[in-house]
């Protein structure tokens, strides 16, 4: 099914508010549509398109909910979806976190639609795969990747008239190159809105480079050394603490934003003063949505201003239990960087390692943040300002929240892809102190 637009999505949204009888109701669409290829050993493997919509209903009898879903949208099945959802919401206990639902709100438009992305077809996706192939087998390496594109589109609308809609392109593109020996591995990913900042045969050359530049690796001790994290590896990193900006969380006891004895940690320096943190879905480079399921509108939001925690997000029930605002969580999120390069970062090391890649990584202490994990795709050792040799991936344990309070240096900020969640950061390259590596591994 095509793409709703704006229009047409209220109108049928209004359609299948005029079946519902409850108290409340809210009714939402969303769809999507585009396509992919996966190949493996310089050949592609498989290919697909992608073509969904969903209609869901919840309905509201005081606080008792229920929410039915359908992908089906003749008069008769939206009927049947709306008396669905209020057969459920009979028959559900009552929820003592209900709030009720949000006015009318003029929610400003989002920037995450570009029509290029949106008119990718699969000719394009196959000539950006060919030319990646290419690369890979003029380095004499054999290449993995996957490339897919999305055009989606999400609409709401509730019985007190809250109505919000927004579309969105998205690209993205992981290439792991390796050598026939299976001694050296690289790797880069990419991700944007507009197709038009999308090379695939650049990021493969980069992932070229570090495989064949990765063999040979030799042994060190593990134990604590000064890093320096390319963007990629300081994204794994640090997604995991943008998890925990939730006042809730941190004020029952459960998160590193926890404050002892109670309370969280708003107002505390608790990082580097070279360390801000903030979101704004209308950067230019990191488009975002506009607006939450709760139907509050998201705007430039600073979460750590000098290394002190300016704001924590409060739900809507949150928020009224202790008495404030609410604060949606962010739709994106950005670290201010430096203006030094990957290579100067290098230059001013006198002995380190360089990381390009972290992966399976684990938590093993929520209340510190303390992760493990291992390098991957290209770890390499520096001294005197130079990269000496390759060395073998080392596993580390570390929290990125003691990693942010031991920063020498920051690069200037790039946009990054994370394959765990698919999403994209704009994040610098960093030189941190006293990183802890407690073993060795033999994986490439």
């Amino acid at each position: 099914m095509a793409i709703f637009k704006k229009e047409a999505a209220k109108a049928l949204l209004q359609k299948v508010l005029a079946h519902s009888k409850a108290d409340e109701c809210e009714v939402s669409l969303r769809g999507e549509e585009g396509g992919n290829i996966r190949y493996a050993r310089n050949a592609i493997s498989t290919a697909g398109d992608i073509d969904n919509t969903i209609l869901s209903v919840t309905s509201y009898f005081g606080k008792r909910s229920g929410t039915a879903t359908i992908n089906e949208f003749d008069d008769a099945a939206l009927e049947r979806v709306v008396h669905r959802a209020e057969e459920l919401a009979r028959l559900a206990p009552e929820n003592p976190e209900y709030m009720p639902l949000r006015g009318p709100v003029d929610f400003k438009a989002s920037k995450t639609y570009v029509p290029a992305t949106a008119a990718i077809t699969p000719d394009t996706r196959a000539d950006a795969v060919a030319q990646s192939i290419q690369a890979a087998k003029e380095a004499q390496l054999e290449a993995a990747g996957f490339i897919e594109n999305t055009t989606s589109f999400s609409a709401i609308l509730n019985s007190k008239g809250l109505f919000a809609y927004e579309t969105d392109t998205n690209v993205v593109f992981t290439i792991t190159t390796r050598n026939s020996a299976g001694t050296g591995s690289g790797f880069a990913a990419r991700g944007f809105n507009d197709v038009s900042r999308l090379d695939t045969l650049a990021a493969t050359r980069i992932a070229a480079a570090k495989a064949n530049s990765s063999a040979g690796a030799k042994a060190i001790e593990p134990g604590k050394y000064t890093v320096i994290l390319e963007p990629v590896a300081a994204t794994y990193m640090l997604e995991n603490m943008f998890r925990g900006l939730d006042a809730r969380n941190a004020d029952e006891g459960r998160s590193f934003m926890s404050k002892p004895g109670g309370g969280n940690r708003i107002g505390e320096q608790l990082m580097d003063d070279k360390v801000t943190i903030y979101s704004d879905p209308f950067h230019p480079d990191l488009p975002a949505d506009t607006w939450n399921r709760e139907g509050f509108p998201l705007e430039k939001t600073t979460w750590i201003d000098k290394g002190v925690v300016k704001n924590l997000a409060y739900s809507q029930y949150w928020a009224k239990n202790k008495g404030v605002q609410p604060v949606p969580m962010p739709s994106n999120i950005i670290m201010e960087g430096g203006t030094a390069t990957l290579e100067e970062l290098i230059k001013s090391t006198e002995k380190g390692i360089l990381v390009s890649r972290l992966w399976y990584i684990r938590l093993v202490d929520a209340q510190t943040l303390l992760l493990t994990g291992l390098t991957r795709d290209g770890t390499f050792y520096i001294e005197n300002g130079e990269i000496k040799y390759p060395i073998k991936n080392l596993r580390f344990n570390e929290s990125p929240v003691i990693m942010l309070n031991n920063v020498e240096a920051l690069g200037k900020t790039e946009r990054s892809l994370s394959i765990e969640s698919y999403r994209s950061f704009l994040i610098p390259p960093m030189k941190i102190r006293d990183f802890t590596f407690t073993s060795l591994s033999d994986a490439i």
